[in-house]
């Protein structure tokens, strides 16, 4: 079960908008980082369930976040949010072990069906 959400993203809009699209009902405790490296140490703090994490960040991006994070618990579950949809950036995030990408601005309706993957995997 989710119960902790950890947004990683430079920008105050995307991380609204995603918070906005993430059901009210569900009681998910939300946290917001700003770049890869305070995504990382609040990982560390908080032990999130999901991780939503964006790309093209400063201070360190969002590959070797997500390959750091990873490295540090392999059953991290993180969904990468990004505009850059190149075939090899897909295969790159999904490699680190990203469990899927969603393309930026993404729709409520995606964000709410990737969360419910989530769940069904955590269940199992």
């Amino acid at each position: 079960m989710i119960s902790k959400i950890l947004i990683v993203d430079d920008s105050p809009v995307a991380r609204k908008m995603l918070k906005n699209a993430i059901p009210k009902d569900k009681g998910y405790e939300i946290f917001e980082a700003t770049n890869g490296q305070e995504g990382i140490n609040k990982y560390e703090e908080l032990k999130p369930d999901l991780v939503f994490m964006d790309l093209t960040m400063p201070v360190l991006d969002g590959y070797k976040a997500t390959a750091k994070i990873m490295e540090l618990d392999k059953d991290a579950t993180i969904i990468v949010t990004t505009a850059d949809i190149q075939p090899k950036s897909i295969s790159n995030v999904m490699e680190l072990g990203a469990f899927t990408l969603l393309k930026k601005p993404a729709k409520a309706s995606s964000i709410i069906d990737a969360i419910e993957k989530v769940e069904l995997k955590l269940k199992n």
